[in-house]
């Protein structure tokens, strides 16, 4: 989390990357006191930026669980994404749909190039997946991963080609095929999360390969 980030900020980003939170995960996330995160709270759900909801805990008395409201995720810009769309729209119409794959295809190579790049040295699959993560990140993904007995999930807390990526799977398609190039052919992966399916996130497994040898 960005140190620089004000209180509120802070409180909409801890709800794009881990999703509905209780109060008291919140105030941990922010450093503060739950009375000071609720303040900060309930000035975003008067801007109608958060919502909350009552959530049974055991036994005890329900807490409140907040989350992200349509227009709190609109907060996190979908990059250019009127522009992209009419871009995408004609060049379909005008130059046909192998043209538009012939460009995603453009653009995934670039974009594997730089990856590699980025990741050339690093061999430790955990920090190749990290590695991968920072990048996505500075490219507008919030990403994250986690490590787990089947191997790691890779998370993308927001996508910023949204909009495009709705007109033209393609996007995502290539996106898949970039992330297996750049950790290779010990790993398998697959997607598990869908934001255009109607997903919070995007998450991906990766899972080890094990090798049978004769």
């Amino acid at each position: 989390m960005e140190a620089s980030l004000p209180d509120n900020e802070k409180a909409l980003s801890i709800l794009k990357m881990h999703g509905p939170q209780f109060l008291s995960a919140i105030a941990n996330e922010m450093s503060i006191t739950a009375e000071g995160a609720r303040f900060h709270l309930l000035k975003l759900e008067k801007q109608g930026l958060v919502k909350s909801a009552r959530h049974s805990k055991g036994r005890g008395r329900p807490q409140q669980i907040w989350s992200l409201t349509d227009k709190g995720n609109d907060r996190f810009p979908d990059t250019h994404a009127d522009l992209t769309v009419k871009l995408i729209s004609s060049m379909r119409d005008t130059l046909g749909e192998n043209a538009l794959k012939d460009v995603i295809d453009a653009n995934a190579t670039a974009g594997l190039n730089h990856y590699l790049q980025e990741l050339d040295g690093i061999n430790n699959l955990e920090s190749r997946v990290a590695k991968l993560a920072e990048i996505r990140t500075r490219e507008g993904y919030m990403a994250d991963y986690q490590e787990d007995d089947e191997g790691y999930l890779l998370f993308e807390n927001h996508c910023p080609i949204c909009s495009a990526a709705k007109v033209c799977q393609g996007f995502c398609a290539a996106e898949l095929k970039t992330f297996q190039s750049v950790l290779g052919e010990s790993v398998s992966i697959r997607r598990v999360e869908h934001i255009i399916a109607g997903a919070r996130r995007c998450a991906y497994r990766i899972t080890p390969v094990k090798k049978n040898f004769l």
